[in-house]
Formats: structure tokens, sequence, C-alpha cells
């Protein structure tokens, strides 16, 4: 059964995506079924929400996972826990992870409800930082380290090293996938490691062209094990097989730093860059479309008063959460 459902999953991946004709106009004039939930989040006391681009639902469905920077734009010095649960009623459930990490980025939670995040930056030789960032780490659902992938502290361009790793998701059969890059003078590729860890391969590098990368921001697969790429400076989503094998690029949804694929291949994409001089024609907010065909379904807006808007994540009753770094803030979209 099992490696019948293997062939199964690679036949799917196999099948070019089709290529979606669009005006960059209709991405801007999706309808817009969503209100702001606003004030919904109750953060812990003494601390507002820092830069938020980690928002991942916890395996139930109804409550949320949210990896910040320390109430501010990092996390070095601060003894503040960057990772946050929130049930359904906006409460704060769960908090830990004070001192562990120097700049969150990317957070993942798998089918067993560990959480995966990354750290994007790491820390000088010396000092209270020293020897953390740079990695990705498995933690169990109460904050307990259980796998750390990468060298603390350490940048490089190997198996055993990353350099500014932006995001990272987990396949169904526990391979994990690490979005490894984060602009000039970082990686920019994609690594791929088994379930326990071990390195498989690696692919990508920087350019414009199929299966190179410039800021390969967020991570998403779909239900039929395709990995979708948030290629943010290059303006485009790249989506692969598991083995690395180009299948797609989409551009209809703007300039992506956050990407999300729900259960029903619901597909979320926050554009915080977009504008009339960085990918003109279209405008900053969080499209919404269909992760097996590329086409629109919603667009909510940019809100000016919340800034750049990275991480965005779905729950299954389809409420939309929403991940700011200019603002610090940390929003939810609700339907009207």
């Amino acid at each position: 059964m099992r490696h019948a459902s293997r062939i199964r999953t690679i036949a799917l991946a196999a099948i070019m995506l089709p290529v979606v004709s669009f005006a960059q106009s209709d991405s801007n004039s999706a309808p817009n079924p969503y209100r702001l939930d606003d004030g919904w989040a109750k953060h812990a006391m003494g601390r507002n929400f820092g830069s938020t681009i980690g928002i991942h639902p916890d395996r139930d469905g109804k409550s949320v996972w949210v990896f910040d920077r320390c109430g501010g734009n990092t996390c070095e010095g601060s003894n503040i826990n960057p990772i946050n649960k929130y049930d359904a009623s906006g409460t704060l459930v769960a908090s830990f992870g004070a001192k562990m990490f120097n700049f969150p980025h990317g957070l993942f939670v798998d089918r067993e409800g560990n959480l995966w995040v990354t750290d994007g930056r790491g820390s000088p030789p010396k000092g209270e930082t020293a020897g953390k960032g740079q990695t990705v780490v498995k933690l169990s659902p109460e904050g307990k380290v259980l796998m750390t992938l990468g060298t603390p502290g350490v940048a490089g361009n190997d198996d055993k090293h990353f350099n500014a790793p932006s995001d990272v998701a987990i396949a169904a059969n526990g391979d994990i996938f690490v979005a490894d890059g984060h602009g000039d003078m970082t990686n920019a590729r994609i690594v791929k490691f088994s379930k326990d860890g071990k390195f498989i391969k690696a692919w990508g590098k920087a350019g414009k062209g199929q299966s190179e990368f410039d800021t390969p921001h967020s991570l998403a697969i779909d239900s039929a094990g395709r990995l979708f790429v948030a290629d943010r400076s290059n303006n485009r989503i790249q989506i692969f097989d598991q083995d690395g094998k180009f299948l797609a690029e989409w551009r209809q949804f703007g300039r992506p730093s956050g990407i999300y694929i729900d259960k029903n291949d619901v597909l979320y994409v926050a554009d915080s860059q977009s504008d009339e001089k960085i990918n003109p024609g279209f405008k900053q907010g969080i499209r919404v479309g269909n992760a097996m065909d590329g086409k629109l379904i919603a667009y909510i807006p940019e809100n000016k008063d919340l800034g750049s808007l990275e991480g965005t994540a779905a729950d299954d009753a389809g409420n939309v959460y929403a991940g700011y770094t200019g603002a610090m803030n940390f929003r939810r979209f609700v339907k009207k």
C-alpha cells in the first residue's frame, strides 16, 4: 500500500501544471470576501507582536502557532518567547523559545504536531548569542528540541551548513525541505533531507532562470506532493516535484513573501513588496487561489496602517492569518 501511494504521488507530481493566462489588473481586482477580525489575538502580557513571518495552524486545524521576533525585529539579547500558540478564540495557550534564536523566520507544523522553525541569522563567535542561528530546529509542542539541522552560528553552502535559511516544509513521508537563502551574499537553493535529518540533495543557484532563485522566501506542499517556492525577488512562484524537477512558474500571485496551501489545495500568497517600482502592475496584500490550476479566487488588499505583510496561513474554518514585519503585527481575517 505504501509503495502504491508513493507511485501515485510521483505520478501526480510529474504532471506539468498549466500556464495561466491573466491580466495584471485581475490580480488586484479579485473579490474580497474577508473582513479584519481586529484584536482577535491577545498577546502575552508585557509585550507586543514583533516582526511576524512564521505562521502555521496546529494539527487540530483550529489553533495557530506564531513565530515572531520577540516583540521587535530580532531576538538577540531578548528574554521574550518567540513561539506562541493561540486557540480558536485568540487566547494564548502556549509560549516558549526564549534565548534560543537570533532571527525567527519560517515555521511549519508537521502531522505529529511537532514544530519546525528556521533561524535566519548567525551570531558572532563571542557574546551571549554565540553559537545560535543559521539552523533549522525541530521542537515538540512543549518546546523540547528534537533535531537541529545546520551548524549553529556558522554559515556555509554544503550539506552541514545554511546561509540565511528562510523556511522549512515537511512532506507526507517526512522528508524535509529547506529554503536556504535570503538575498545578497547568502545562498539561493533548496535543500532536501530525509526524515531523520540525512542530507539527500540540493538544487538551485542565484539567477532568474528555471530552478534558479533570488530570495527563496517561503515553501508549501500541495496534496500531490508538489513543492511551491516563493521566489520573491524574481516575482514568481516556482513549482517542483520532490526530486527537484521544475514543473511550472506562476507570476499571477505578485511578489511572494509567504505562501501556504491548505488541505483543500487553496493557495494563500502574501505580497509585501509589489509597487509601481518593484513588480509594477501588482499591489500588496494576500492573494488566494487554486493550487491545482493557479486561478485566483480572492484578494485581501494591503492595509497601509499595518505595514509589510510577509507571512500568511489559514485554518480549517477558512480564517486567514497575516504576519506583518514593518508594523510588527499579527492579524486574522474572517469571512464577511
